[in-house]
């Protein structure tokens, strides 16, 4: 049996590429947030989830979930699309 191997990004490999992300709250239902959507289509939104250990890991793309937080990038996520995005730094995204 094969082991697969998770492909990794670090956060600040991402911003160096994206940008300095927002944290974007939603407000309303995903399907009916006009702005969300927008970003979605333009690839530009980051899940952040948190391991069973408690360490924050991201996500390129939405995945709605109780306790995610979402980032929006100035540029497109396409190039870490299949990547878990490691070392989130909280310090680096504006608020």
């Amino acid at each position: 049996m094969k082991l697969l191997k998770t492909k990794t990004a670090r956060f600040s490999q991402v911003i160096e590429k994206c940008g300095k992300p927002q944290v974007y709250t939603l407000w309303q239902k995903p399907s009916t947030d006009r702005h969300l959507q927008a970003h979605l289509k333009n690839n530009r939104v980051m899940t952040i989830l948190k391991t069973e250990s408690g360490t924050d890991f991201g996500v390129p793309g939405f995945k709605e979930r109780k306790v995610a937080t979402y980032l929006v990038f100035p540029k497109s996520l396409k190039q870490f699309a299949d990547k878990r995005v490691i070392g989130i730094d909280w310090a680096l995204i504006s608020e």
